[in-house]
């Protein structure tokens, strides 16, 4: 009879520092592996401690906790299949990023990450020591190569696990999503399948940390490279794969096959459940934001309504003399369709009040932006008062192309703790709401249908802080700009090259110029869900005093 290895994976969501709970999960995939009769129960990259750690895995006690803890799920789970987890590992010869193998009451194995990624999100360099390629670890019937995350992405680690007798690898994972990286992944993992001749578990965690969301998406692939199984994205799942050896390897039987989303529907997700990870994680059950009557708080409320449900969203509008009756009645009526609180709150006293107090010192100096940003100040001292009378976290409500060229007031309407759509440039918000209007899933919690108005999608987009404002006096229309700011930020080309894609070099070379000035704004500015390759923070690291600028093109 054929031998076997029955394989249980555990597509989970654990958090940042919360080493019970994420045990627990942990104990409850392995008895669910248990059950199925598994050989293996195999958990993602850092699972104990959740991830990215950043410095709090340098910390001496935090790592002696965790290494404790592993010690303490060896010794109870003694009796059934191993089980495979991510924690941290400090001896005398350094500090890993490692993946433990635990067996029948004590600690079978001990794998270390060898390729640690330095760039985009990651500076694993920064808190890790390089581990050596460690060779594959007996479990049940079949030797398991355990390369994590990175160590999949280039050639070396696999080959030398193939080399030294594995016959399956299994790659356990903390890879966050950005846009059309599960077609990344899987053309990498297809190239160490091409490489090594073996079947290949690409196993990655779920849920929101920070900025960054975690879209699960695992995989499996045999040695013909054909797909065996796949897992929906961002959903928990606990499954399992059953492999038996034949004498030209081992073989996985097909398992789940999940439809993946498109791009708009992943985004979509990425950004409901990385607020409601912000937010829930930090211990806050309740979101409120400033509505607007306009498109980008129309999402934002829209997005936390899916989140946490309507109840639990409380939308405030804030109008002055300049705010349209469209405005007032497309707040209303988008806070109707998603069934979220309204209130009103009028800033004319407020604004008089302050006006009024700095008279003497603007004393014959004509009104400007600064009296429009005192607006949009009051605006933002109200939300958070209320935030904080209420313990509802403040959303704030700023795109990327906002974002990117300062478009926005420091301490106005960038106050808050989160910003669903902070990588979202501005024409992507637009489809994003005319996406939402004609798909519903299980997972939103909000109502289905045309939920925002046709109206604030269709209208132009204006700041309403002076007579008869519109974003494009300020800004070139959306279009041209957000094609120049993707160039700019997530194509790093240069000015000559956006000239040559058709751009107006003056209109360019304005971009640039806010692109590089708001610099100190988006150091302040509240985190936000990552969407592409390049979202501001992390990804995109720049001074904040900066004089130099592009002359090529000239």
């Amino acid at each position: 009879m054929a031998a076997t290895f029955r394989l249980t994976l555990a597509q989970l969501n654990p958090t940042v520092g919360a080493l019970d709970a994420n045990a627990a999960k942990a104990v409850a995939a392995w008895e669910e592996g248990r059950a199925a009769g598994a050989d293996f129960v195999a958990l993602p990259e850092m699972f104990l401690t959740g991830y990215q750690t950043q410095d709090l895995v340098m910390k001496p006690a935090f790592i002696a906790d965790c290494m404790a803890r592993i010690e303490a799920l060896a010794a109870r789970l003694a009796d059934g299949p191993a089980l495979g987890i991510g924690a941290p590992y400090q001896d005398a010869t350094g500090h890993y990023n490692a993946y433990w193998v635990l067996k029948g009451g004590k600690v079978a194995a001990r794998v270390l990450k060898h390729d640690l990624p330095h760039k985009e999100v990651f500076d694993e360099h920064r808190i890790y020591d390089v581990g050596p390629i460690s060779g594959p670890v007996q479990i049940g019937a079949a030797r398991i190569g355990l390369p994590i995350c990175e160590d999949a992405w280039h050639a070396d680690v696999a080959e030398t696990l193939m080399e030294t007798g594995a016959q399956i690898l299994i790659v356990p994972n903390g890879s966050p999503y950005h846009r059309g990286k599960h077609e990344v992944r899987l053309n990498h993992m297809v190239a160490r399948v091409v490489e090594t001749g073996l079947p290949l578990v690409y196993l990655n965690s779920v849920g929101g940390q920070d900025d960054q969301v975690f879209d699960g998406a695992t995989f499996v692939l045999n040695a013909d490279r054909s797909l065996a199984a796949q897992f929906a994205p961002f959903d928990e799942i606990i499954d399992h794969i059953t492999f038996t050896e034949t004498p030209s390897g081992w073989v996985a039987a097909e398992g789940r096959f999940d439809p993946q989303p498109d791009a708009w529907e992943q985004d979509y997700r990425a950004m409901v459940m990385a607020t409601h990870d912000y937010l829930a994680k930090s211990g806050f059950k309740k979101a409120v934001l400033g509505l607007s009557g306009g498109i980008d708080s129309a999402i934002v409320a829209t997005i936390a309504a899916d989140a946490f449900g309507p109840e639990n969203v409380h939308c405030v509008m804030l109008p002055s003399e300049y705010t349209s009756q469209g405005s007032l009645d497309d707040a209303a009526e988008l806070a109707r369709r998603v069934g979220t609180k309204l209130d009103t709150v009028h800033i004319e006293p407020a604004r008089d009040g302050v006006t009024q107090a700095l008279a003497h010192v603007f004393e014959g100096m004509a009104p400007d932006v600064t009296e429009e940003n005192i607006q949009s100040r009051l605006r933002g001292t109200i939300l958070m008062a209320i935030s904080n009378k209420f313990g509802a976290m403040l959303l704030t409500t700023g795109n990327k192309s906002e974002m990117a060229v300062g478009y926005c007031t420091i301490y106005g309407d960038m106050n808050g703790g989160y910003n669903p759509i902070k990588d979202l440039y501005k024409t992507r918000v637009f489809e994003t709401c005319r996406w939402r209007n004609v798909n519903h899933r299980p997972w939103m919690k909000a109502p289905e249908g045309e939920v925002i108005p046709t109206v604030i999608i269709d209208k132009p987009p204006s700041a309403e802080l002076r007579p008869d404002q519109k974003d494009e006096d300020s800004l070139p229309p959306y279009p041209v700009l957000d094609d120049i700011l993707e160039r700019l930020v997530e194509g790093d080309q240069s000015v000559a090259e956006i000239v040559a894609a058709g751009h107006d070099r003056e209109t360019v070379k304005r971009i640039e110029h806010l692109l590089y000035i708001s610099e100190w704004k988006r150091f302040q500015s509240a985190p936000g869900t990552k969407l592409t390759r390049k979202a501001f923070w992390l990804d995109r690291r720049y001074p904040m005093v900066n004089r130099w600028r592009d002359q090529s093109g000239q």
